[in-house]
């Protein structure tokens, strides 16, 4: 910063001695103003700070192991440049506020984003980044083929406790291209590198006592002391039950302690 050419001390000192007392206050704010403009003239002006975006490799579905690409990680801002940015844009509110949207068919005092966090994008968080490749497949549960719709409404009435979509509603396709969006076009036969959650092992046997010493520790700040959530003053969900009538139900994958703990 520059120092201020201007000497405020005798200034004030001139001003006083030739200027009557009733117009001595305005004289005093012209010069404290002009201060001000010279010492702001003499400070740069900040830069812009410039953050990266995420990225993570292109592996093939067949070989993890083959980095073939990078994958980098979308702005919100890039939905503007697309054909469909207002359904694109529909979606990502939805899975942001799916209790307040769609409260006919959520049951639970929850969202999608309540257990895929940061809208999906991170790391551990459950993202959506692979699910729009990831689908159709078998699912281990029922043996049978589902595709993402199918999957999404399976969420609806597990995790959510409520009521599956209809698959060409707006509100399905809606999220459907968000998650095609945020897929960034990767080829069907790639994915990107990117873990979804923890590992654990499911062959450990449960240890409530300790397992209340680390809900304490870690978890019950954000879920509360008993886990019943946390609601902010209008009501809505902040973050979500872990158990109970506004949680999900026995059929969700969060159900099962080995899932819950990945989470």
């Amino acid at each position: 910063m520059k120092k201020s050419p201007l000497n405020l001390p005798t200034i004030a000192r001139v001003i006083s001695q030739k200027m009557t007392i009733g117009n001595l206050t305005t004289a005093i704010l012209t010069a404290s103003a002009l201060s001000i403009a010279a010492i702001s003239s003499g400070c740069s002006q900040p830069e812009p700070i410039e953050q990266n975006a995420p990225e993570y490799g292109l592996v093939t579905t067949d070989d993890a192991n083959e980095d073939i690409d990078t994958y980098v990680l979308p702005q919100d801002t890039a939905i503007l440049d697309e054909p469909n940015a207002d359904e694109i844009f529909y979606g990502k509110r939805l899975l942001n506020e799916t209790k307040r949207l769609l409260p006919e068919h959520v049951g639970a005092q929850m969202n999608c984003n309540s257990c895929h966090i940061s809208q999906g994008k991170i790391p551990l968080g459950d993202p959506y980044i692979n699910s729009y490749n990831f689908y159709p497949r078998v699912m281990p549960r029922s043996g049978k083929e589902v595709d993402l719709t199918k999957r999404i409404n399976g969420c609806f009435q597990r995790s959510m406790n409520g009521k599956p979509l209809k698959p060409e509603s707006p509100e399905m396709l809606a999220m459907l291209a968000y998650m095609k969006w945020l897929s960034q076009n990767t080829p069907k036969e790639q994915k990107v590198d990117i873990q979804n959650t923890g590992k654990v092992d499911e062959s450990l046997t449960p240890d409530p006592v300790r397992g209340e010493q680390i809900y304490k520790a870690q978890c019950a700040t954000c879920h509360g002391d008993n886990g019943e959530g946390i609601k902010d003053s209008r009501g809505d969900i902040v973050f979500p039950p872990l158990w109970g009538d506004e949680s999900f139900n026995i059929g969700a994958g969060m159900a099962r302690t080995y899932k819950a703990a990945a989470l």
